[in-house]
């Protein structure tokens, strides 16, 4: 469905103000992170602030990846915003549903919830509410990661980061149980020290063996790490690529620290990467873990002004 948002010729409000005809906001209702009633509250403060009334649909999901379904389906509507009460993960999925949908006027926008939230602490410009009552939206870039060797591979979209090696696997040891803080701490220094490197084939026939390869399109991950100093990040087209080569704990450890503490300066910046995973090899797209196997090629692309957000 490709339709554009045509301004009423009666209407003599700003015609640079987007005003919606339906506002979705999808919410997990067992979300550790409060999303329930974040939601209702975001309801509430629309409904006594914005100037208009448009439709607003409060839509809990029921299941891991419903939100894809529920976005797709609420970008069906002319004019519509979508918004994701969640942390980085559930906004992927609403990300990928509005995209699937192919629609030309939907908005996005994300309400934190939960606990890694990095996109909105990185971009958000004002809080939600008034952005909304504003109706000031921008463009943004996202990141198209497509697995396969043939055309027409398997593609997804990511709205933060995109990550092969170390970072999936100390997620996927985290995620074995809720833990607090100190097991997590826990989990991160075994999973550390257990780790193994990676080996990839770059498009030139080179391999490298790797501890960690991100492709980032915010500046910050993991709510400290500073991955790259760019400032125009997430619309210019391009995105930064942070690659370790496999080195010595120690060192790795150093830079880790380096990048919660100083950051780690200036970062190639690329509009494609390719490469093959020689074995199979996890992944995360926007905190969310899944896996490419053996002897797979990876393609990652920006995708310029690929999604219109607002807050």
């Amino acid at each position: 469905m490709n339709t554009t948002h045509t301004p009423d010729p009666t209407d003599t409000t700003d015609p640079t103000v987007r005003r919606f005809d339906s506002i979705c906001v999808i919410f997990n209702p067992h979300s550790t992170g409060n999303a329930p009633a974040l939601a209702g509250q975001l309801r509430d403060q629309l409904t006594q602030d914005l100037p208009y009334h448009p439709e607003i649909r409060m839509l809990p999901t029921a299941h891991a990846g419903h939100a894809v379904d529920l976005a797709k389906e609420a970008a069906g509507t002319p004019n519509a915003l979508v918004v994701s009460v969640s942390g980085d993960g559930g906004y992927n999925e609403v990300v990928n549903g509005v995209m699937a949908a192919e629609s030309g006027d939907t908005v996005c926008a994300v309400l934190a919830a939960g606990n890694a939230n990095d996109h909105q602490r990185t971009t958000a410009r004002q809080p939600l509410a008034q952005a909304i009552a504003e109706g000031q939206v921008r463009r943004m870039d996202l990141l198209h990661l497509s697995t396969g060797n043939h055309p027409g591979a398997h593609a997804l979209y990511a709205h933060s980061y995109i990550g092969f090696g170390l970072t999936p696997v100390v997620a996927i040891d985290m995620e074995k149980g809720n833990k607090g803080a100190l097991k997590e701490m826990v989990s991160v220094v075994r999973t550390f020290a257990q780790f193994r490197p990676f080996r990839i084939q770059h498009a030139d026939g080179t391999r490298q063996k790797i501890d960690s390869l991100v492709f980032a399109n915010i500046p910050q991950m993991a709510k400290y790490a500073t991955l790259s100093e760019a400032e125009d990040r997430p619309a210019d087209g391009k995105f930064e690529v942070i690659l370790f080569e496999h080195a010595a704990k120690w060192k790795v450890l150093l830079k880790a620290t380096r990048a919660a503490t100083t950051g780690l300066g200036d970062q190639p910046s690329v509009a494609r990467y390719e490469f093959i995973a020689l074995k199979p090899m996890p992944y995360q797209l926007d905190g969310e873990v899944r896996s490419v196997p053996a002897n797979t090629t990876v393609r990652v692309e920006s995708a310029p002004g690929a999604l219109t957000v607002i807050g």
